[in-house]
């Protein structure tokens, strides 16, 4: 119930509805109990029993409402016997109880009109919240989490709160409202017959109750595997190429069949479980009236009974307004307990602390001017370090090349100078002041990134260009595309700028793709350009052309170029090889050539190659 309350917290600025719902279930369950109520003298009618009243009742406090309702009808329908006839009593009675059941029921659609504002709009808030979070979250989280996970918790497990928390709150505010209107009437009949059920009613409760606990901990598995196969689904999707390439086709997809499998058979469990409530509640209920039918009617019989037949009708009207109520409560209760295992998912990565967030007093920086550099920094994704005791100097204006075998840490400095990592030890300064003093929006507004790999989303090609720019032209747009030789296969696309280049640009050539990352980094003409294996997807034809259009956009920038290919770095002011976390040689080209060193080993390699 603790995630329970946390959820309903995301209510708080619905708090009108909630009051409306209230005040209109209030009303509900007042007619619901004299719609019940109304039925007692046409019982009196038909059984001929009907208690004449001549007197009309005085009302005396909501304590006593039961009785002056009562006695109301009593005298009503004692003037209609005396001046019309008993048919027009009961017709009466009958155009009464018609508006009873009409306004019953229709403060009951007004209960529910209204929760549906609230229902949506915390559901709403909840999807906001996450992606939020999902935005916020270092990649670090994220490396260690499946993709399908975190999308089932945002799609499947957000729908399961809806659908067993929000569902149930109109059940939670309405239902003990009848309860207790109806529990008030039943008292006013015969306190000794209501004392009768109250022992009966715990017994039903207990039992319900056992049934929702182990609800709880199998939905919980069930939404886990539902997660599993989502990942499933997405690798797949991804990896498609690679299972055909590998004929992999019958092995992926059984581990699929095996996890549909245990989410089949864990949902068993659950709904099994499920259904059981609403008819054990159910016949619990019947075996309660069973025992009321049995000691009321020996009350009705016995000689000084202070209860008629048409209460006692009456009375077991009124125990089956709660009965209703009753099992709708321990449905929800199982419902509620069934949510809980999404709730605690979703709160799961809502409550996951940040670990990279900027200062109270971060800085704005908007420029560079000197240098950038990595002073006896040392880091580790897991156990290991990857970077150790690591210093470097980067002057403004300098273009320095990463070089090194695959681990030795160059995309490693990548991610910790945007802070996408946080050092372990050491610090990173740009301008002398250390990155963590400044805000993570103006340290990577310094910065453009050109990634290994092409992430483009499924937009236009402009949008893509202009990604995280607030404002810009078309011009500033086709130059960029212009400088990063994109533009002459843009102007053959459909529409151009405008068209639309699908999920992860698949529409688009590898090469095509990159250019297009190439030309968004040069759009945001940031003072410092990382480029991490940019080049990577292209031809030798593309890569000889964008070459020569990153050396252009690099001239007045600093620019720190993670390389594969040691043919694009050729030029660079500054060569760092890194082994294992460390440098073991630094300076240009053509002074490591002379050494004879590792540079000039990984030249040789790839020359062989």
């Amino acid at each position: 119930m603790n995630h329970f309350k946390k959820i309903l917290a995301y209510a708080k600025p619905y708090k009108k509805y909630a009051i409306l719902n209230i005040i209109f279930n209030i009303l509900y369950a007042v007619f619901n109990v004299l719609s019940v109520l109304g039925f007692i003298p046409v019982l009196g009618i038909l059984f001929g029993q009907t208690e004449k009243s001549f007197i009309e009742p005085k009302y005396e406090g909501i304590t006593s409402i039961s009785d002056y309702v009562q006695n109301s009808l009593n005298y009503r329908v004692t003037l209609m016997i005396e001046s019309g006839g008993i048919e027009s009593a009961l017709l009466f009675i009958c155009f009464l109880s018609f508006f009873l059941f009409f306004f019953k029921n229709l403060f009951r659609y007004f209960a529910s009109y209204i929760l549906a504002f609230l229902r949506n709009g915390v559901v709403k808030d909840i999807r906001d919240a996450l992606y939020a979070k999902i935005l916020e979250l270092p990649i670090a989280y994220f490396s260690e989490k499946r993709k399908g996970d975190t999308i089932a918790r945002m799609t499947s497990d957000v729908k399961e709160v809806e659908n067993s928390f929000l569902t149930s709150l109109e059940t939670i505010v309405r239902e003990p409202l009848t309860i207790i209107f109806t529990l008030g009437s039943m008292f006013a009949i015969s306190a000794k017959l209501t004392l009768f059920v109250f022992i009966l009613l715990p017994v039903s409760g207990f039992i319900i109750s056992s049934i929702s606990k182990k609800l709880k901990a199998k939905s919980l598995l069930a939404q886990q595997e539902n997660g599993n196969f989502l990942s499933f689904i997405e690798e797949t999707l991804t990896g498609l190429r690679v299972i055909k390439g590998f004929n992999a086709e019958a092995n992926i997809e059984k581990k699929f069949n095996d996890s549909t499998k245990k989410y089949r058979n864990l949902m068993t469990k659950v709904i099994h479980r499920k259904t059981l409530a609403s008819p054990m509640s159910e016949f619990l209920g019947v075996t309660t009236i069973i025992a009321i039918l049995w000691y009321g009617g020996k009350l009705v019989l016995s000689g000084n009974s202070e209860i008629t037949p048409q209460q006692f009708f009456g009375y077991i009207g009124l125990f089956y307004l709660v009965l209703n109520p009753a099992k709708a409560i321990a449905t929800a209760y199982s419902n509620i307990q069934k949510g809980d295992a999404s709730a605690e998912r979703i709160l799961e990565i809502l409550e996951t602390e940040n670990t990279i967030i900027d200062k109270e007093n971060a800085l704005q920086k908007l420029s560079f001017d000197k240098t950038i550099s990595f002073e006896n920094i040392s880091f580790k994704y897991k156990d290991d370090y990857v970077l150790e005791n690591f210093s470097l100097t980067i002057n403004k204006g300098e273009t320095v090349a990463l070089v090194g075998q695959s681990g030795s840490g160059k995309s490693t400095l990548a991610n910790l100078i945007t802070r996408f990592y946080d050092v372990n030890e050491g610090t990173i300064k740009i301008d002398g002041v250390d990155i963590k003093d400044i805000t993570k929006k103006s340290l990577r507004g310094l910065m453009g990134i050109v990634a290994q790999d092409s992430i483009l989303f499924n937009d236009s090609v402009k949008n893509n260009l202009a990604l995280g720019i607030e404002t810009t032209n078309e011009k500033d747009v086709l130059n960029a595309a212009i400088i990063a030789n994109a533009h002459e296969f843009i102007k053959e696309l459909p529409n151009q700028y405008e068209t639309n280049i699908g999920d992860g640009g698949n529409s688009l050539s590898g090469g095509q793709q990159q250019r297009l990352c190439i030309a968004r980094a040069v759009l945001k003409n940031p003072p410092i350009m990382i480029l991490d294996e940019a080049t990577s997807a292209l031809d030798t034809e593309s890569e000889q052309i964008v070459q020569v259009s990153l050396e252009k956009m690099m001239e007045n920038r600093t620019s720190i170029v993670i390389a594969h290919r040691l043919s694009t770095i050729q030029k660079a002011d500054k060569i760092i090889v890194l082994r294992k976390g460390k440098i073991v040689e630094q300076g240009k080209h053509e002074e490591l050539l002379t050494k004879k060193g590792e540079y000039f080993k990984l030249v040789n390699m790839q020359s062989l190659a």
